[in-house]
């Protein structure tokens, strides 16, 4: 579950952040209450709201998690966050004409959830169906859904060998891109004009393709290494980012035109003309 994108939920167009912890999805408080009450102040309702509930015998320290969410300034901070059941007692204590629909919406985040561990062929289909609603491709999505296969193998080889802190994962991750593409992830983005977007939304087909390729190749060579603790780990991702780094300048030498670019994929004239092209037929 190391997939940005799955780390935020909608509710009526509100972003939650989430995480997967003990095999089930656990939701910031302070974001669920801010979409409830419409306060600008979550934290401190939340703040009055722990001593209601410690009043009425509900065991804060049993219950509510701290666990790490990442906040606006991109980092990860230890957050107050509650399971599906919990989240549930919580939300009950709020007076609020949303807490209906939000009961419904969460117990079907929940059951959603439930069927994509038994079937991950339905997380699979519902990304897809969300990609094609936005316009991409279904090459381009092939390629996405592919991409992060990959990234999801790299990320638990990291977690195998000791890394833990999605902190450490972002450091391996730059080291993989400033090899592929000269820039690691956050000035690429900053290259593009993107801010809170995810940058491999915005990638084209090939930049996707040597994304994917400095990631499987860093994962076989942590492997044949059998590389253990982070500056091992560091080593092989360099290792990987200059192998498809390697291969992306002798694509751009062939092509004779830089793949790097600034442009959003969906902007891209060549893609603009496809999208256009498809919709009248």
């Amino acid at each position: 579950m190391n997939d940005s994108d799955k780390a935020l939920v909608v509710f009526q167009g509100k972003k939650i952040r989430r995480t997967w912890f003990n095999d089930e999805w656990w939701f910031s408080i302070v974001d669920i209450i801010e979409i409830l009450t419409q306060t600008d102040r979550a934290r401190k309702y939340w703040s009055d709201l722990k001593v209601k509930l410690t009043q009425e015998g509900f065991e804060l320290s049993e219950k509510i998690g701290q666990l790490k969410l990442i906040s606006t300034d991109g980092k990860f901070y230890a957050t107050d966050c509650a399971n599906t059941k919990n989240m549930f007692r919580i939300i009950q204590s709020i007076p609020s004409p949303k807490v209906e629909p939000f009961k419904q919406w969460l117990a079907q985040v929940g059951y959603d959830r439930i069927q994509e561990i038994e079937n991950p062929e339905l997380a699979q289909k519902r990304m897809k169906e969300i990609y094609q609603a936005k316009g991409y491709s279904d090459d381009w999505i092939e390629k996405r859904v592919r991409g992060i296969a990959i990234r999801d193998e790299l990320t638990d080889e990291w977690k195998n060998r000791g890394l833990l802190e999605e902190r450490e994962y972002a450091i391996l991750t730059a080291e993989i891109s400033k090899a592929t593409f000269g820039m690691t992830p956050s000035e690429y983005k900053e290259f593009k004009g993107l801010k809170k977007e995810n940058l491999r939304d915005h990638m084209g087909d090939l930049k996707l393709i040597f994304t994917m390729l400095g990631e499987r190749v860093s994962t076989e060579i942590t492997r044949n290494k059998n590389a253990i603790g982070f500056d091992e780990n560091k080593g092989a991702a360099k290792e990987g980012g200059k192998v498809a780094g390697n291969a992306r300048r002798d694509a751009e030498e062939r092509i004779g035109k830089p793949i790097i670019s600034d442009e959003n994929y969906l902007s891209e004239p060549e893609t603009k003309k496809k999208l256009e092209d498809k919709s009248k037929k």
